[in-house]
């Protein structure tokens, strides 16, 4: 399976659901040979969609002459999309969502109904490809923090999608904090097992995954504790 990991995170390497993002990866590769390419949106050279449209009626050709030609291509070419970022402001990063809206050279200007609302046609066939959203966040639960990119993401790929949320996710990078995150990313390893083996992660498994890691007030507790 070829996969494309969008890695929105501003830290690359560093960033905190990255770890996530690599631990199901790992169980993924336990089951599957995989053909893994990652990028780092920050790092490339991605202008704003200004809207025109022009892409949407001349086949797919954007105004901009730059890294999305090549992006778009990876991601056409890819049999599954892995779109790991951190939470900002309750959606994801700047650097991602330019590249997110930059996606629309694959869509054209005609419209349909789907379901009870319009979508556009696509110009391009994207119709192999899976989507995986891996999103960690800074605040101690998932409740009422994840809705909105979790709902952007499902209308933007409202097939063959799979979504992993989890909170305290800066713990990962906390030496002092392995008791917990160790376990954590051992269940990561195994969705990505299932994901692998079944195209899904079952719901008992989904539930531990997206759980605090510590009690709520503990964390807090601990964040608070650090704030000068």
């Amino acid at each position: 399976m070829k996969i494309l990991v969008i890695n929105g995170s501003p830290k690359r390497d560093a960033s905190d659901t990255l770890c996530l993002t690599r631990a199901f990866l790992e169980g993924m590769n336990n089951v599957t040979d995989n053909d893994v390419q990652f990028l780092h949106a920050i790092d490339s050279h991605i202008e704003y969609c200004t809207g025109c449209f022009a892409c949407m009626r001349n086949g797919g050709h954007c105004i901009h002459q730059d890294d999305m030609t090549a992006i778009l291509s990876s991601i056409l070419n890819s049999d599954l999309l892995i779109w790991s970022f951190p939470l900002y402001c309750y959606g994801m990063p700047a650097p991602l969502k330019a590249l997110l809206d930059r996606t629309l050279p694959l869509s054209s200007m005609t419209m349909q109904k789907v379901g009870d609302r319009y979508a556009h046609v696509g110009q391009k066939d994207f119709s192999h490809l899976k989507y995986l959203m891996i999103c960690g966040c800074g605040f101690p639960n998932s409740a009422h923090n994840f809705e909105a990119a979790v709902l952007q993401f499902r209308l933007c790929f409202p097939h063959a999608h799979t979504i992993i949320t989890v909170p305290e996710s800066p713990m990962f990078h906390v030496p002092e904090a392995a008791s917990v995150t160790t376990p954590r990313l051992a269940l990561l390893k195994e969705a990505g097992q299932q994901y692998a083996a079944n195209g899904t992660v079952n719901d008992a498994l989904m539930q531990a995954i997206t759980a605090p890691m510590i009690p709520e007030e503990q964390y807090a507790a601990i964040v608070n504790g650090g704030v000068t």
